[in-house]
């Protein structure tokens, strides 16, 4: 069977595009799309994805309007997490070290869920 080879692209509306797209490569390092073809897009790290449909009236999203969260990996979430801090951004650690890992949560300016995840366990590993 052939198989998707991983997440070509997240596209989200947004009150300011250009402000939020420029909040995202501030503060988390994501390049925003390119202007032209001539011009190479974002590239992340190989590693582990998830992706799931959530029920439609999980937590996981916070306010009830929102529709998508997204999470990022980080190789080091202290660091991450003082890195935003610094800047002013309230970044709740979850106190629970889980056996896939370290989370951390957060909104962006226009109030859209974000995690990180620090891997652990079998998803530093590889695959399968």
């Amino acid at each position: 069977m052939e198989r998707v080879t991983g997440i070509g692209g997240v596209f989200f509306r947004a009150d300011d595009p250009d402000q939020l797209g420029r909040w995202y490569a501030e503060h988390l390092g994501v390049d925003p799309a390119p202007e032209s073809y001539d011009v190479p897009s974002w590239w992340q790290q190989a590693g582990p994805t998830v992706f799931t449909p959530m029920a439609a009236d999980s937590e996981h999203f916070g306010s009830p309007p929102r529709a998508w969260s997204i999470n990022f990996r980080v190789r080091d979430l202290d660091a991450m997490i003082s890195q935003l801090r610094t800047t002013g951004i309230e970044v709740t650690l979850d106190p629970e070290a889980y056996p896939n890992g370290r989370f951390a949560s957060l909104e962006d300016p226009e109030g859209n869920p974000i995690q990180l995840w620090q891997p652990d366990g079998a998803d530093l590993g590889g695959p399968g």
